[in-house]
């Protein structure tokens, strides 16, 4: 009677420990709402990380609020630029510039978040940055030796104002060599190729930082030399201390 007793209990015991395993070897059943909102949540966040980089761009501001700025990249692109209470100023001439201190004409570089779907910038750092001297390249039309200016007509017929300055550093290149020159030595007719950064006061008159005379150079035949054409040069407004050059 023992023997069997002891039989049923170990094939209870034995069912009972069968059953328990398998109902702990089960998953649980997961609500399917639930999953679907955690990949959405997850794809969304991708899409944005994916829809956003870091990006700097150079500009000359067109137009300026107090929470965007509008750019002119150096491709001629319109770029608008967002600011918040983040975003960080920053100029060489001042320890407290901000937004407000931002005019038309000037140069920034903007560093930021770019959103490629809306094609702004959230800017966390604005730089006031020093001007790209220009480079002209044409022949002298004009002389004035009054204002110690000469006026260059490039291929294009545009004509452009040079003015000499005291730390104007003028050279000739004649016959391989170059050589030290001043005002004095200019000609009608010359090629001239000027380096310079433009006038605050005159946007159409270069101030000449590096002037070289190329004597030996031919000029252009598209350039129209004709007296006729040159424009008349107005005289010094006054408007400040003119520097004359020091090499004539």
């Amino acid at each position: 009677m023992k023997k069997y007793i002891i039989i049923i209990l170990a094939a209870l015991l034995t069912t009972t420990i069968f059953t328990k395993t398998i109902a702990a070897d089960t998953p649980t059943p997961t609500n399917p709402s639930l999953l679907e909102q955690v990949a959405n949540e997850i794809a969304s966040k991708t899409a944005a990380l994916n829809l956003v980089e870091k990006k700097g761009i150079i500009g000359i501001v067109t137009d300026s609020s107090g929470t965007q700025i509008t750019l002119s990249d150096l491709n001629g692109n319109v770029r608008f630029i967002d600011v918040d209470e983040l975003t960080k100023f920053s100029s060489p001439s001042s320890d407290s510039y901000g937004i407000s201190d931002i005019t038309k004409g000037t140069m920034l570089g903007v560093l930021g978040l770019y959103n490629k779907q809306s094609q702004r910038i959230l800017a966390r750092d604005v730089n006031v940055q020093s001007p790209f001297p220009n480079v002209i390249y044409g022949a002298i039309t004009n002389i004035d030796k009054t204002n110690y200016e000469v006026t260059t007509t490039k291929q294009n017929g545009q004509k452009v104002v040079i003015e000499f300055q005291d730390i104007t550093k003028t050279s000739s290149f004649s016959a391989g060599s170059l050589s030290k020159s001043g005002f004095s030595k200019t000609q009608l007719g010359e090629t001239i190729l000027t380096i310079g950064f433009p006038d605050k006061q005159d946007k159409n008159k270069i101030l000449a930082t590096r002037i070289i005379l190329l004597s030996d150079v031919q000029t252009s035949f598209a350039l129209n030399l004709e007296p006729s054409a040159n424009p008349t040069i107005p005289p010094s407004t006054g408007s400040g201390v003119k520097l004359y050059p020091i090499g004539k």
